[in-house]
């Protein structure tokens, strides 16, 4: 039997392919896992377009949130990011909070200090 592939939500995606965030969305595409671009920039990546953050986009269906937004700049997207509801948060090295992490965990969301990319490559995503 396979495994089913959850829908993931990068926020804070990047066309750059310098960034971490390209790399995690380029990573998770490589492993057959759907992904929302989720990004106050414009862009598309593997075909699929960026969704504007400021409009704060409803998805459907996430699992996982990994986050490519800074410590500094993530208050202002707390409540957008508890309203997606998802099963996991990323708080890829960088993007800290805990604020953020003690809202989610009392909301019942599993928060996770890691970086993507290593949990992708350990098997671990």
């Amino acid at each position: 039997m396979t495994e089913q592939k959850k829908l993931t939500a990068v926020l804070g995606a990047s066309t750059n392919p310098t960034r971490y965030a390209y790399l995690a969305a380029e990573r998770l595409h490589q492993h057959g896992h759907p992904i929302e671009l989720v990004s106050i920039k414009k862009g598309e990546l593997f075909g699929e377009p960026f969704q504007d953050l400021r409009q704060r986009p409803e998805l459907e269906g996430v699992d996982t949130v990994t986050l490519y937004i800074g410590s500094d700049n993530l208050p202002e997207w707390h409540d957008y990011i508890l309203s997606l509801r998802p099963n996991r948060i990323i708080f890829n090295p960088g993007t800290e909070n805990v604020e953020l992490s003690k809202a989610a965990q009392a909301q019942g969301i599993e928060t996770v200090e890691a970086c993507t990319l290593v949990m992708l490559g350990t098997g671990q995503f």
